[in-house]
């Protein structure tokens, strides 16, 4: 027996990649079979799966093609490459004064169908543009390449998705999806805590939200699943955009990871970067947010899709903004040509990625709860100082909220934000950038409650609820880690990476969080320009009304669309 099972692991070892092939081909055979089947059992419902598969098709066959064609692709699209680049002085100009024709004639149409708004929140787009400018480090060496494909990509990105009807739904399913995927979390949260877990909501419902995201996305980590796509987003970034493969691959990470885990990709090629990358690669970090606190501001109450919208569209505006405000003085020494590899998980299998997702969750966790703690306790504290300072000056209403409005409010008004509006979202831009983006929507989110329970929308003097156009711009605006508390968070981590470069991080981080706080601030302008919201008033409000009125135009558009939701 010992003899035929040597036998038979000397033939397995011999033809181990030819078994594999095998085994990988009856997979794949089982899985194109089941979803066949489903397709022809129910095509409306299989249509998900059938759309991801031949997603997945394309790319596996594209990665192959790459991989063993690669010379002979470059080859065959070199004697473009050469004729562009013989051909690029002119051209240049045309798709420079093309783009240009193009953006006026789509604002003349656009505000001739949707009124003003637009062009407030393209002007706020231009002003921040001007100001990074202005304050920009080397204003003469700024290369205007990566600024206009940054701002270029957010403007298609947010075409796609808020303006077609396809890439809107889209992005609405994927919100809807990862609404119930978090749900999940509640299974967890009930066994642990009890059936009343969520009579203490933020601490037994919001954070085990946090434990499990980070979770899954540690096994996506360790399947190599997280550094393919990151891998791809990092590309297609640094096609367009003429940045370094370090800077691109930052950016991208953000999307899905945090600011301090996404420098680990490339953790070897940091003490190699110059400080205009490290300043590049800080900003990507400011302007995002982690894909394990997005669960925890979709419990909030926040839409998942704008915030999805707002996470991918931050990305190309961060590396945008960093290459206006820390121009590239040097020459960067990790190019295309040196072959970027990205870090891999250390965990051996996918139970152990999962354990280690969960426990390196417990110092997260435990990070925002006590800042949330601390921050609070210190707001009131501050608010109940400055109303006792208010008081002797007759004035009890003063407040840290208010003062950061009247600081923030004119950021807030040229981003698109309605006038009565830009006063409360000047509040939660300050409450952001002082403490962090929790505390910042968790009082959105009490602002959308309020507006979807319907009621009078002043009491006492004081605005209850926004527009719903004030709030798609500020969940885009405050959508990113740009804080004080952030700035040694960032420095401690890439400190802790990269000693060599302690000086140049430390003096760059505060122009870089800067630069995140701007890139949010044009994605909203951006979803100013882009977003069309639906209705202002709560259905039941809106039929009320117009049940105890007789003047009520009865073929109104507000009316028949909240007859269609119902109806639906």
């Amino acid at each position: 027996l010992e003899k035929k099972y040597d036998k038979v692991c000397g033939f397995c070892k011999k033809h181990k990649t030819r078994i594999r092939y095998v085994i990988y081909g009856i997979l794949i055979t089982a899985y194109l079979a089941v979803v066949i089947a489903a397709c022809s059992l129910n095509f409306q419902r299989a249509l998900p799966l059938f759309i991801i598969t031949v997603i997945a098709i394309f790319f596996i066959c594209w990665d192959f093609l790459i991989a063993k064609y690669e010379d002979r692709i470059a080859a065959f699209f070199s004697l473009g490459e050469r004729y562009l680049e013989k051909q690029w002085f002119w051209m240049k100009w045309v798709l420079r004064a093309a783009l240009v024709i193009t953006i006026i004639c789509w604002l003349i149409f656009d505000t001739a169908k949707r009124g003003s708004h637009q062009l407030i929140s393209f002007g706020g787009l231009v002003l921040y543009v001007l100001l990074m400018f202005i304050f920009s480090k080397y204003p003469a060496r700024v290369a205007w390449r990566p600024v206009f494909s940054g701002i270029g990509m957010q403007f298609i990105l947010g075409l796609l998705i808020l303006r077609t009807k396809v890439g809107f739904d889209v992005f609405n399913w994927l919100g809807n999806q990862i609404q119930t995927f978090l749900e999940y979390s509640d299974t967890g949260a009930k066994f642990v805590f009890g059936e009343k877990y969520t009579d203490h909501f933020f601490a037994f419902k919001v954070l085990p939200i946090v434990v499990f995201f980070s979770t899954v996305m540690s096994m996506l980590y360790h399947i190599g699943f997280m550094q393919w796509l990151i891998g791809k987003v990092g590309w297609i970034m640094q096609i367009f955009m003429g940045t370094t493969p370090v800077e691109s691959m930052v950016a991208a990470g953000n999307i899905f990871v945090g600011q301090t885990e996404s420098p680990l990709l490339v953790r070897p090629y940091l003490p190699y970067l110059t400080k205009s990358e490290l300043h590049a690669v800080m900003t990507a970090g400011f302007s995002t947010i982690a894909g394990s606190v997005l669960g925890a501001y979709i419990s909030f109450g926040v839409s998942a899709s704008h915030l999805l919208t707002a996470s991918v569209m931050s990305a190309p505006a961060s590396l945008a903004t960093a290459k206006l405000f820390w121009p590239e003085t040097e020459k960067p020494t990790v190019t295309l040509k040196s072959r970027l590899h990205m870090a891999k998980g250390d965990s051996k299998n996918l139970l152990e990625a999962a354990s280690q997702g969960a426990s390196t969750s417990i110092l997260l966790v435990a990070n925002i709860a006590v800042n949330l703690i601390s921050f609070l306790a210190l707001l009131a504290f501050v608010d109940s100082a400055l109303s006792w300072v208010g008081n002797l000056f007759d004035y009890p209403q003063l407040n840290f909220e208010n003062i950061c409005a009247y600081v923030f409010m004119p950021f807030s008004f040229v981003m698109g934000v309605d006038w009565e509006d830009s006063f409360i979202v000047g509040g939660l831009l300050g409450y952001k950038t002082f403490f962090n983006e929790f505390v910042a929507y968790e009082r959105l989110s009490k602002l959308i409650h309020n507006r979807e329970k319907g009621g009078s929308m002043y009491m006492n003097g004081v605005k209850q609820y926004m527009t719903v156009r004030s709030e798609v711009i500020a969940t885009y605006a405050l959508c990113g880690f740009a804080n004080f508390g952030s700035l040694g968070l960032v420095i401690g981590g890439l400190t802790s990476i990269a000693p060599s470069k302690k000086r140049d991080i430390a003096g760059g981080a505060f122009r870089a969080m800067i630069a995140g706080t701007v890139a949010c601030f044009m994605t909203a302008c951006v979803a100013g320009m882009l977003t069309v919201p639906g209705l202002e008033v709560p259905c039941h409000t809106l039929l009320g009304n117009v049940f105890n009125s007789t003047d009520f135009p009865a073929n109104s558009t507000e009316l028949v669309e909240c007859c269609q939701q119902l109806f639906t």
